[in-house]
């Protein structure tokens, strides 16, 4: 099953539709040890241009391992968010 890419923001410029009233998304096939960093390397998304990431809904580290199945949502460093106080990261 393919990985979920879920781009927001600034982020909209790597995925194949960028249109606003589009969802950007991008399925990806991932290895069985690929991490968050990456899968993000491979579409040509810097760590220093990532704020906040979520893999299946948890706020995660870019050193965490993704899946196939899996949804990731990728916000910029713009549009960071408060998660940290409200939210334990996953390694």
């Amino acid at each position: 099953m393919p990985l979920e890419v879920w781009l927001y923001g600034g982020l909209r410029r790597f995925a194949p539709v960028q249109r606003v009233d589009a969802n950007c998304v991008i399925r990806i096939e991932a290895g069985q040890d690929d991490t968050i960093e990456q899968v993000l390397a491979s579409l040509g998304i810097r760590p220093e241009d990532v704020s906040n990431i979520f893999l299946d809904g948890e706020l995660s580290a870019i050193s965490r391992r993704v899946a196939g199945g899996s949804r990731l949502g990728v916000f910029p460093w713009d549009m960071a968010l408060l998660y940290k106080w409200y939210f334990e990261k996953k390694e």
